[in-house]
């Protein structure tokens, strides 16, 4: 929308520099990973070892800055070879980071630009992760071929994860191809793993860990709880290690950090005067607040807009236009980003810079008041996240 463009014409001087999109982040982990086998049409950008068998493990919630911060706790992944650190996707949220890793794209090309964005077609806002809507056809949503898939015609693919995620929106968008093998705890995921790496094949294999993540939000980052979780992340690694093929490098990196939001700073946006006035949507994450404006908004209405939310917020948050992003290369390369993508993408974007999570309660239930961890901004403690080679 060009009023908001009018309005806020260029970026935050102190925002942080878009992810290193082809370069150092999540979505070169997997295609590099094939390379390394010898898949044909992929460059191992980071320079991994040339193997028969990789194993990329993806620890949802594994940010380099909490890592660090628990180091003690997780002697396995201490005391792996750091291969880099990459950015996470943009923004900084599941959605887009999977989307990156299983695609090698950003997400201004395989269009998954948020926790939950605009359908433009059906003017409607849709969930990218545990709601996708049965309305959207994930493999039309995101038509870009997989890494996976592609690895498939030359190499064993096999994706080992928890039951519920087989044949989810995200899975069937940007993780699909190859064999999915389920099992649901730990225990039961290295065990199936194994099994499958055993077989003696060259194989490209995809292992999720949620539980990080899931503890993170309801617990905290800095809980004890998450703290255990790492422990048993890092205590399944050893096993899954000491007993891979020979051959098999086995990776590790996360799809974002994470931040601990305080009660008192979890605003229900909806309840505050002026700062959805002229909104006709809300989408993205808490900490990545994605504002679409009515069709007819003009430049005082976006002006008024703005001036609210720098009064309630001030230096707290970023604010900046979409356009502005996708010049910048926030999406990905700006000629990378596909047309049908731009409309997914809220008018005014509303990054969190302190602890701080933003809710419209007027389409969310009020449970969501209680998650303490949270993810999507460009905060250090969000972006980086760890490259470690175990094997």
């Amino acid at each position: 929308m060009r009023a908001v463009e009018e309005i806020l014409p260029g970026l935050p001087g102190d925002l942080p520099q878009p992810p290193r999109y082809g370069r150092r982040t999540v979505a070169e982990v997997m295609s590099s990973a094939a390379a390394s086998l010898g898949v044909p049409g992929f460059e191992d950008v980071l320079g991994l070892p040339a193997a028969r068998r990789v194993v990329v493990v993806l620890a949802d919630g594994l940010g380099r800055a909490q890592l660090r911060a628990r180091a003690g706790h997780a002697p396995t992944l201490a005391g792996a070879r750091n291969l880099a650190t990459l950015d996470a996707a943009f923004p900084t949220t599941t959605a887009s980071s999977l989307a990156s890793l299983g695609t090698g794209a950003a997400p201004g090309a395989h269009g998954l630009v948020g926790y939950d964005v605009l359908d433009p077609d059906r003017d409607t806002v849709v969930n990218q992760l545990g709601g996708w809507d049965a309305a959207v056809d994930p493999r039309a949503w995101q038509p870009l071929p997989t890494v996976l898939e592609r690895a498939a015609e030359h190499v064993d693919v096999v994706t080992v994860s928890r039951y519920k995620f087989a044949d989810s929106g995200l899975t069937n968008a940007a993780l699909r191809g190859g064999r999915f093998v389920a099992a649901e705890g730990p225990a039961a995921r290295v065990s199936t793993a194994l099994d499958q790496l055993t077989a003696g094949r060259d194989a490209l294999m995809y292992f999720y860990w949620d539980e990080l993540d899931r503890t993170g939000h309801a617990k905290g980052w800095e809980s004890w709880e998450w703290t255990a979780q790492l422990e048993e992340l890092d205590s399944s690694l050893r096993r899954l290690v000491a007993r891979v093929p020979a051959g098999t490098t086995v990776l590790v990196t996360g799809d974002h950090g994470m931040v601990d939001v305080p009660p008192d700073a979890r605003v229900d946006v909806s309840r505050v005067p002026g700062l959805l006035d002229g909104v006709r949507h809300t989408a993205g994450e808490p900490r990545m607040v994605q504002l679409h404006l009515e069709p007819d908004a003009t430049a005082g209405d976006v002006q008024a807009l703005v001036a609210a939310w720098r009064e309630c917020f001030g230096s707290r948050v970023w604010l900046f236009s979409r356009e502005a992003a996708l010049e910048a290369g926030y999406f990905g390369p700006p000629g990378l980003v596909r047309e049908a993508v731009r409309a997914r993408i809220g008018d005014l974007l509303v990054a969190a810079k302190d602890p701080l999570a933003l809710f419209d309660l007027g389409r969310a239930r009020p449970s969501v008041l209680s998650m303490v961890g949270q993810h999507g901004s460009l905060t250090r403690a969000e972006r980086e996240v760890p490259l470690l080679r175990l094997s």
